[in-house]
């Protein structure tokens, strides 16, 4: 499935004059090509819990792992609402976006070989992380793996050249919204 483009919208209360909306397709260059993510889930006491993560963008959706056991997940389990970004951490170039969305976790055996190999066409084998699909489940160095999706809600990107918040609506929410 191609990638579609969500609408823009610049916020011009927070962009500086004369700023122009990122352009989707280098929002879009940014989720295919960054290779460590910050990824915010909720603990069951509403308090944040922020993890850097790998993921790759994959038909208009983002994808993560993690094991079963680790913090992130136990706080899934409670709430599926979650933000990832990526970008850089200069004030006056780059670009940082946020993906806002709904987690869940991807089980069946076909849609978990698309995320694999989606994982290994971006990280690579020269990568010590590798996820695989071993017996019907994904794995991450032989133990277990949970993968799962983020359905965007929101995204925003945040330029830096001049400084400009955009604000993007999947196409996925606008189809729905047609419906």
């Amino acid at each position: 499935m191609p990638t579609t483009h969500p609408t823009a919208q610049l916020d011009p209360r927070v962009s500086e004059p004369g700023a122009e909306p990122t352009p989707w397709e280098q929002t879009l260059r940014l989720l295919e090509e960054s290779e460590l993510f910050w990824l915010t889930t909720v603990r069951a006491d509403g308090r944040p819990h922020v993890t850097p993560v790998v993921a790759v963008w994959h038909d208009d959706v983002m994808y993560f792992t993690t094991a079963s056991f680790e913090q992130k997940m136990r706080n899934l389990e409670h709430s599926g609402k979650v933000a990832i970004t990526t970008g850089n951490n200069e004030w006056t170039k780059g670009l940082d976006v946020v993906v806002e969305g709904h987690a869940t976790v991807i089980t069946d055996v076909e849609s978990l070989r698309v995320v694999v190999d989606a994982f290994d066409r971006k990280y690579g084998a020269h990568n010590s992380w590798s996820l695989e699909l071993g017996d019907g489940v994904a794995e991450v160095a032989g133990h277990p793996a949970v993968v799962l999706r983020i359905d965007p809600v929101k995204m925003f990107a945040f330029g830096k050249e001049p400084h400009a918040q955009t604000r993007y609506l999947p196409a996925s929410r606008l189809a729905a919204a047609a419906r």
